[in-house]
């Protein structure tokens, strides 16, 4: 059984672990702020570039374009977007367990952060590329990853792309998710809900023509997707950071007023017991 100075030794301890997860709590609510600002104002132009795709799958015919181009798969890439650090909660084991969901025989990996590396490392599947972004990684910076992987799909080095990567959605809730990057068939183009049946940029004319803006704009469609998934994947790994070193101190917190509860009754019963024995010598001399 434990004594008081035991019990004295673990609180302070805790009380120390408590002011760290406390800093890397308020560390993590700084960056996540931008983060959350970063991914949510990307969002209105990825909306209306859905709106000119759909516009031009209305004009033309998307089969003809490679990129769109459908066949049967026997190599498949994934791209895996997954954090630098730790420290996130369950968010890097959410997100691994869907990328191991592939089979290893046929699936070759890009992968994006340290976490994915050791886990294609350690599960020994094929590695085709490794990118290592900053914190804040901007548009440029990324247009390698989509470029690579858009040239495995042109060389027929694979069938098909997916995006293995956790979605934001608020600071509670990032859902992993797998999403098909290449190709993009023709009844998978982005479409806006409430026009969808109707070509949302009637009356606009495109220059030269339709099938030269398509040709141009699908592969910046295709690297604005990954730029986006990927301030998707910042803002939901700080947000997940910021939430488990609040659990995280706030735990320490409860486990402090345990302790102290414990040591105030440890303390207590050898005051009593001293008491009692004072009592008995008393009575024992009065004798």
């Amino acid at each position: 059984m434990a004594n008081t100075q035991d019990i004295r030794r673990r609180i302070k301890s805790i009380r120390n672990t408590a002011q760290i997860t406390k800093a890397m709590q308020m560390v993590a609510a700084s960056k996540m702020r931008k983060a959350q600002q970063h991914a949510l104002a990307g969002r209105p132009y990825a909306a209306l570039m859905n709106k000119v795709l759909v516009s031009l799958q209305q004009r033309t015919d998307p089969r003809l374009h490679p990129l769109l181009q459908v066949r049967d798969v026997k190599k498949e890439l994934v791209v895996v977007i997954s954090t630098d650090k730790g420290l996130a909660g369950a968010l890097n084991t959410n997100l691994l367990r869907e990328a191991a969901r592939f089979e290893a025989s046929k699936t070759g990996y890009i992968v994006v952060g340290r976490k994915a590396r050791q886990f294609i490392t350690r599960t020994k599947r094929e590695l085709l590329a490794d990118f290592e972004l900053k914190d804040a990684p901007t548009f440029v910076e990324t247009k390698p990853i989509a470029k690579f992987a858009t040239e495995k799909f042109l060389a027929r080095e694979v069938d098909k792309v997916s995006v293995v990567y956790t979605h934001f959605i608020n600071t509670i809730n990032q859902r992993p998710t797998v999403q098909t990057l290449l190709p993009i068939e023709h009844g998978e183009l982005p479409k806006n809900e409430s026009t969808s049946a109707n070509d949302p940029l009637l009356g606009y004319i495109f220059e030269p023509n339709a099938e030269g803006v398509l040709e141009v704009m699908l592969p910046y469609y295709l690297q604005y997707q990954i730029f986006q998934m990927i301030l998707d994947a910042r803002a939901s790994e700080h947000s997940a950071r910021m939430v488990a070193m609040k659990n995280a101190t706030d735990n320490a917190h409860q486990f402090i007023k345990d302790l102290t509860l414990e040591y105030n009754k440890m303390r207590q019963a050898s005051i009593t017991t001293e008491l009692l024995e004072i009592a008995t010598a008393q009575m024992a001399l009065g004798q």
